[in-house]
């Protein structure tokens, strides 16, 4: 396997081409938190903000971030070096369609829309498209479908790619203020689709700050990013079917699963399985993926270890047992990734999802939304979702093939956050020195008499760190109930030239591919 050297903290590492700075660091190369804790990659896709470093200079985020020859990555705060200012392009960029995301509804829904002509932008902030669903790696090839769908999309000049991209806000009506690491710009378009996908529900236990203790969905995201974990003993643990996903992924590149622990019990479990019939396609995966460590009733209450995680607790019909392990990885389910789309004055439904109507437009005229941003149903339910709004985006009509097809995955998702509904324990995981925000370190214990997700942030900085409150806001709501508030400018941390560039009608960088669609 070709592989780049890189420098992390003053040493030289080959690593193979195509492996992000996240999974070089793996749990070594930890950044230490404002309160002198150990820290390492937790999500896995630019959520957390825990894996930041300076790459040659520049703040980045590990996990977003290829590792490319002769890179020089500093964890260390003595020393950051100081932030270059952010170059930009001098003329205009507009598109007719954006479309934000591109995974798999984010590509069903500009292939859908390509033929209309329309001029069409496909952006997305990580260095390949594919999504998490389909990220490639450098042990994984990108899969067959999303390849299908680049090839497609490949002959349609009207398209554009624009990769590595991260939308930081709004730049006014109808435009987005956009960084790059060495840039910065404003994209504008007439009607857009938002495919922003899902992050996963993150819940505080004790000695989840732990390197080595990712999610369940972040492991398998570091893992195909080029994570070595050959040899390793594995713990996952949290709910929902991507925990079978992620062991399968921990497996086959040579990690020992020690065991599944899956939160809700025998009985819902069996229940969900037993409807699965009706969804062939599910049924097979669902055999193919079955672990012989899967135990439902049972979920962690506690990671140790001093500098990593080295042992976990696991509870299981009222008993504990202690495991010893090298990483655990533990998500409690996903949850709709909306802070774009509540920027752009999008409502949400009772789930916390972007709501949509049949055509999948959102209550603002104009914008569209589709896949696990309006509702956590499966990769099916999103490519139809995507196919569905780049349809509708163009002027098409909903074809009653489609409309029947996304009824059925409407029934899947329900059945799936029907049976997998988080129980009362897990909201009792943490104690009082637990970390709630990993951010600014605030303690279980500092949000005594905190009523409101507002009251907390005025008193304890909660949510006020580099996340902008994505991991400890949605804790916060499934613990206590608290609302957080809605995403403000800017959605995420932006460099002062970013900021400056909003006040100017310049575009963003855009970088096509060699091969314009290809992966």
């Amino acid at each position: 396997m070709h592989t780049v050297r890189i420098q992390i903290d003053g040493t030289p590492m080959d690593v193979p081409r195509g492996s992000t700075i996240a999974a070089a660091l793996g749990t070594g190369g930890a950044r230490r938190s404002v309160s002198g804790q150990p820290r390492a990659p937790l999500c896995g896709m630019g959520v957390c903000h825990e894996c930041r470093v300076q790459v040659d200079g520049v703040q980045q985020l590990a996990c977003m971030t290829p590792c490319g020859e002769g890179q020089v990555i500093d964890t260390r705060p003595a020393r950051l070096q100081a932030l270059p200012t952010a170059a930009t392009e001098a003329d205009g960029q507009h598109c007719d369609l954006l479309v934000v995301g591109a995974g798999p509804a984010g590509l069903q829904a500009a292939l859908a829309a390509a033929p209309s002509g329309m001029r069409i932008t496909l952006l997305d902030a990580n260095p390949a498209p594919g999504g998490q669903v389909w990220r490639g790696g450098p042990r994984h090839a990108t899969p067959d479908p999303a390849r299908r769908l680049l090839d497609a999309l490949a002959h349609f000049p009207n398209v554009t790619l624009v990769t590595g991209t991260q939308i930081v806000g709004l730049a006014g009506e109808r435009a987005l203020l956009t960084e790059t690491p060495t840039q910065s710009g404003v994209q504008r378009f007439d009607r857009a689709i938002l495919c922003t996908g899902a992050r996963e529900l993150l819940l505080p236990f004790p000695g989840w700050t732990l390197p080595g203790v990712t999610g369940a969905g972040g492991l398998q995201a570091l893992i195909k990013q080029g994570l070595q974990v050959r040899g390793e003993r594995i713990v996952i643990a949290g709910t929902g079917p991507l925990l079978l996903a992620a062991a399968a992924t921990a497996r086959r590149a040579g990690a020992t699963v020690l065991h599944v622990a899956e939160q809700a019990s025998w009985a819902s479990v069996a229940r969900f399985s037993t409807a699965l019939w009706r969804w062939p396609a599910k049924a097979w995966q669902a055999a193919t993926l079955l672990d012989p460590g899967f135990r439902p009733g049972s979920t962690v209450t506690a990671a140790h270890g001093r500098e990593r995680v080295q042992a976990v607790t696991l509870r299981s019909g009222g008993y504990e047992r202690r495991v010893d392990c090298e990483r655990l990885a533990c998500g409690f389910g996903l949850v709709p990734h909306t802070p774009l789309a509540q920027l752009l004055g999008c409502a949400l439904d009772a789930h916390g999802a972007i709501a949509v109507d049949a055509t999948q437009q959102t209550s603002v005229a104009g914008i569209y939304a589709a896949g696990e941003c309006t509702g956590i149903g499966g990769n099916e339910r999103a490519q139809l979702q995507g196919r569905i709004a780049g349809r509708c985006a163009t002027g098409a009509a909903v074809t009653p093939p489609l409309a029947r097809a996304l009824a059925r995955w409407n029934r899947f998702a329900a059945l799936a956050r029907e049976r997998f509904a988080l129980g009362e324990a897990v909201t009792r995981l943490a104690d009082a020195d637990t970390l709630i925000c990993r951010c600014e370190d605030v303690a279980l214990q500092e949000l005594a008499g905190c009523e409101t997700w507002v009251q907390a942030k005025l008193h304890t900085r909660c949510g006020m760190g580099s996340c902008q409150g994505r991991i400890c806001g949605q804790a916060a709501h499934t613990l206590w109930g608290w609302t957080p508030t809605a995403p403000r400018q800017l959605s995420d941390p932006a460099r002062i030239a970013t900021l400056a560039q909003g006040q100017h009608d310049h575009p963003p960088h855009h970088t096509r591919t060699a091969a314009p669609l290809s992966p």
